[in-house]
């Protein structure tokens, strides 16, 4: 969020506050009442927005996270997909040679780390 977007969202808030002042006087609450019950529905509205913000903190379901977690998919797809015609593209004896070329690189890499 900008220092812009957290700007606006002051303004949000405290335009709230007045519509519900004015709100709740409409509905026969007398000026102080008004007030008070317009303060408690901000701080209610704060309280939940809060936790919401929190259980996706928890849940690992925030707007970054999601979204990284579809880059990587994507990424992932497109890299396979790539390599995948890559080495389809290959003569049968370079894919029977790059194949055993891995094996073997794998084997020694496996008694490296025993």
């Amino acid at each position: 969020m900008t220092r812009g977007n957290v700007i606006q969202f002051g303004f949000i808030v405290l335009a709230l506050g007045g519509v519900g002042y004015w709100a709740f006087i409409a509905l026969g609450f007398n000026s102080q009442s008004a007030g008070i019950a317009a303060e408690a529905a901000l701080v209610l509205g704060v309280l939940v927005w809060t936790a919401s913000y929190l259980f996706r903190v928890v849940t690992g379901k925030m707007t970054f996270a999601e979204q990284r977690k579809r880059y990587i998919q994507a990424y992932e797809e497109l890299t396979t997909a790539e390599l995948k015609a890559r080495f389809e593209s290959l003569s049968q004896d370079e894919q029977i040679r790059l194949m055993e070329e891995i094996e073997t690189e794998k084997i020694s890499t496996d008694e490296s780390i025993d």
